[in-house]
């Protein structure tokens, strides 16, 4: 090799290591600031929640993997046996519940990081009736008519509809009397699904739910005398992906997420 051509030859070569170890100081720095170079650092995270928010969950899903390129992968469920699969060491990333109390159960058994915890959504409990009911029922002191014999409830053990809805009972003095009626459903959706089918004469879910399935169902009343409807969100301790879940839970808490909630009729925390 000529004295020019070896002179050429080092010249491109120090000029390849040059770009070669600016392109990773880009890189380790882009790291360091959080910013993502590509699919092969995009999040991948799983997010339990409750039945009630399938819906409004589906969208933000759907939204936050376009703005961000993320992969979300949802599973929907009653709150406590979501609980109870990730205390079984289910793979979850965030976790939505729809009361308190069940949120307070994962904080305690250190599942959740309390840090991240934060009430996103609130909603209603509401007694609905099949839309062709020709049943007069406008309280929910008229379930003891004899002509109610089936009344759809979320199990109050598992199901936080159902604990709303036993307490609101409870406070009317209707408990007692209307448990030989009621048909317990695992989940919310289930209690809803009983009456939209017309499978019962009425049922207790909340206020979104009924808006879901307003050409089915109709509300009969709203019911008082329990908690708060209040939904927590928090990032599980055992999540894969941390960062990546906590930009989701921001994601719920943003204008644009609290949009879609408010869309499928869920009030502000």
């Amino acid at each position: 090799m000529s004295m020019s051509s070896r002179f050429a030859f080092l010249r491109r070569f120090t000029l390849c290591k040059a770009l070669h170890r600016g392109a990773l100081v880009l890189f380790l720095v882009a790291a360091l600031l959080g910013i993502r170079t590509g699919d092969a650092l995009a999040g991948n995270i799983t997010v339990s929640a409750a039945a009630s928010l399938t819906n409004a969950f589906t969208e933000l899903k759907t939204l936050f993997e376009k703005k961000t390129g993320d992969t979300v992968t949802t599973n929907f469920a009653a709150s406590n046996p979501l609980l109870r699969q990730m205390q079984e060491g289910a793979p979850v990333d965030v976790f939505a519940s729809a009361d308190q109390e069940t949120m307070d159960k994962a904080a305690a058994g250190g599942l959740v990081d309390k840090a991240t915890r934060k009430d996103f959504a609130t909603n209603g409990l509401v007694l609905i009736v099949p839309v062709a009911s020709t049943l007069k029922i406008a309280a929910a002191s008229d379930l003891k008519a004899a002509e109610v014999r089936h009344i759809a409830v979320g199990n109050p053990d598992s199901v936080p509809a159902g604990r709303y809805a036993r307490a609101a009972l409870t406070a009317a003095g209707l408990w007692e009397t209307l448990t030989p009626k009621l048909i317990v459903a695992e989940s919310v959706r289930q209690a809803l699904d009983y009456v939209a089918r017309g499978e019962v004469d009425a049922g207790f879910v909340y206020a979104t739910d009924a808006a879901i399935a307003r050409d089915k169902v109709r509300v009969a009343a709203t019911m008082t005398g329990h908690k708060p409807v209040s939904y927590p969100i928090a990032v599980a301790t055992a999540a894969r992906d941390a960062e990546t879940a906590k930009r989701f839970v921001a994601f719920v808490l943003s204008p644009e997420g609290q949009a879609v909630l408010a869309r499928y009729g869920f009030g502000k925390p």
